[in-house]
């Protein structure tokens, strides 16, 4: 039997590595309530990114290391050069699983995820530590997704937005988004 976290903006997170959430429509304010900080790691498949979107997340990573611990980690895409797209997604899909420990709390970045916004992201950062996690992972696949493997794994699936983004971009919104998460959840002025 699984246990169920009810979120007050929209999800109801469930411990047993169920891959989505189901939304709900009740709404809560953040006013610097006391959260547990998990540390956070963002796991994303993709080539040498480049020096000015390097600079930037690592600008939003050290922002973020006020409120807790993060690691970036960048996991070469098609790690034994595949031609099947199939076979180059469960290369990435392996290489991501061997990272995720057990005790993960894994947030797959997936175009057909739950649609957050910013408070319903802050509210997911918030009550993963309610689930037992050591660690909140995010996962950002290659170029055609991620495998099996991970999609059974994820406890949520998201989207950051309708469209899709290039791997690169989405890891820059992300960033951008755990640090808005913790701004909101301290009630700063950063997100309006």
């Amino acid at each position: 039997m699984s246990t169920v976290f009810q979120l007050c903006v929209g999800f109801n997170l469930n411990a047993s590595n169920h891959p989505h959430a189901q939304a709900t429509t009740t709404n809560c304010k953040f006013s610097a309530q006391s959260v547990r900080a998990l540390p956070i790691r963002i796991l994303s498949v993709g080539k040498k990114r480049s020096q000015g979107l390097q600079l930037m997340v690592d600008e939003y990573v050290e922002k973020i290391k006020y409120y807790c611990s993060v690691e970036d980690v960048q996991i070469r895409p098609n790690p034994r050069n595949a031609r099947d797209h199939r076979a180059q997604v469960d290369d990435e899909d392996t290489a991501v699983m061997n990272i995720i420990r057990s005790d993960d709390w894994v947030v797959m970045l997936d175009e057909h995820g739950q649609d957050v916004r910013s408070e319903q992201m802050a509210e997911l950062v918030a009550d993963a530590g309610n689930t037992g996690a050591s660690r909140i992972s995010f996962c950002i696949g290659g170029p055609y997704g991620h495998g099996r493997k991970i999609r059974e794994r994820a406890n949520l699936s998201i989207k950051l937005s309708s469209m899709v983004l290039n791997h690169q971009i989405a890891l820059l919104v992300l960033v951008e988004q755990i640090y808005r998460s913790w701004t909101i959840l301290r009630g700063q002025k950063y997100h309006h």
